[in-house]
């Protein structure tokens, strides 16, 4: 009887991972050669895409002013691309200052204005605005957005440069002046941008026991410190890396606490803290917030060795570092104490609950490849790169 339940699973199982396949493979016509692409100019006025720039579908809400003396300063990088030109009329250098995923995609659209006409550059005309040039709540405020030319500054390319810009992957594009485009972008933790929320390779998980392991060297098999759905410690299975970067330098927030825990994860990546209503020091309701929201004086929940329990314990002051590799584990409880403190496994989506949910056919088949395969050897769980999962609103870990 036992030998047929496993037959059955196992032709399961096959069936799954050809119908998995089929959703995250490279479909149909895969090996074929693609004809280029076919560019449709926008039309003046027209944006893309067709709802209004602050929300969800869009680049989302505006989330206050950066100035140089702010703390969120230092989510602000400077572009020096020499295949872009900058006007920076203020002469400060204020143009050139941008998020990330804002540089990102201006660079890739540098590349492609130079493809598409040869001998002509992108030209930017608008950055990041510290002196109140802009409307209330824009994204020029955040370094978030950028106003765009053609350094021939031929009118007749706009349109196709506002093509060519979505392509490139900003999130909301607008052909918005007869003299310019304009482009803007997700904020920082609200986008899986760069594999949306890990750890460094260096952090470290403890093992059942009692040992201590990096997150990098995690195998499928390992038993990790985590915490179930009451919040009390548990150890669980380590089912996989939903991503993993062995070499590519990440900036990371880092929490420290009181007591000297400290925690480094992207600002994407969620945290458990005390819930704000919460007035006793023992109180365990948590809610899980991105580690960019964490502010000074909340608690997070430290595991306290002796007492064998999680305990909140306040935050000190919070950083950013840069650390080399990133690694997203995942366990069967969707949660995993990395350096002493507990953090959800989940990113992107500011709800936990939600977020695994939409795992549990992988908790599923780890518990049915556990069950046939039990004295299979351990392995490491994949190579670089993100994990084939399905697609969860808004950009939430997606092949």
């Amino acid at each position: 009887m036992l030998l047929w339940t496993r037959i059955v699973l196992v032709g399961l199982i096959c069936l799954s991972l050809v119908s998995s396949g089929m959703g995250c493979g490279p479909g149909r016509g895969y090996g074929r050669r693609r004809h280029p692409k076919k560019l449709t100019p926008l039309a003046y006025k027209q944006f893309i895409p067709n709802v209004a720039e602050k929300t969800l579908g869009a680049s989302g809400r505006y989330e206050g002013k950066i100035t140089r003396n702010s703390e969120r300063f230092k989510e602000l990088t400077p572009n020096y691309n020499t295949d872009i030109i900058f006007k920076d009329e203020e002469n400060t250098g204020a143009d050139r200052l941008m998020t990330q995923r804002c540089k990102d995609k201006l660079n890739s659209l540098a590349i492609s204005v130079m493809n598409q006409w040869p001998g002509v550059k992108l030209r930017v005309t608008e950055g990041w605005d510290e002196d109140g040039h802009h409307f209330e709540e824009s994204l020029h405020y955040e370094g978030r957005a950028v106003d765009i030319t053609t350094s021939d500054r031929d009118k007749s390319k706009y349109g196709t440069l506002s093509r060519l810009a979505v392509e490139a992957g900003f999130d909301w594009v607008y052909y918005e002046s007869k003299a310019h485009i304009h482009c803007s972008v997700k904020a920082e933790n609200s986008v899986a941008a760069k594999s949306g929320g890990c750890f460094p390779g260096s952090s470290t998980v403890t093992i059942q026991d009692g040992t201590k392991k990096a997150v990098k060297d995690l195998q499928t098999g390992d038993r990790v410190l985590a915490a179930d759905a009451d919040g009390q410690p548990v150890y669980t299975d380590f089912i996989m890396f939903i991503d993993q970067d062995l070499a590519t330098r990440r900036l990371f927030y880092v929490i420290e606490t009181d007591s000297g825990q400290k925690i480094a994860l992207t600002a994407a990546h969620l945290l458990f803290v005390g819930h704000s209503n919460s007035t006793e020091e023992s109180d365990g309701r948590m809610s899980a917030v991105f580690a960019s929201h964490v502010r000074s004086g909340q608690k997070v929940f430290v595991f306290d060795a002796e007492r064998r329990q999680l305990q909140p314990v306040t935050v000190k002051r919070i950083y950013t570092q840069e650390h080399e590799g990133s690694f997203a584990p995942v366990t069967v409880q969707g949660t995993v104490v990395v350096d002493q403190v507990l953090a959800s496994c989940y990113a992107v989506i500011e709800d936990h609950d939600l977020a695994h949910w939409a795992l549990a056919p992988v908790r599923l088949a780890h518990w049915v490849s556990s069950f046939l395969f039990s004295s299979h050897p351990q392995a490491s769980a994949q190579n670089d790169g993100v994990h084939c999962l399905p697609e969860l609103n808004d950009g939430f870990y997606k092949c």
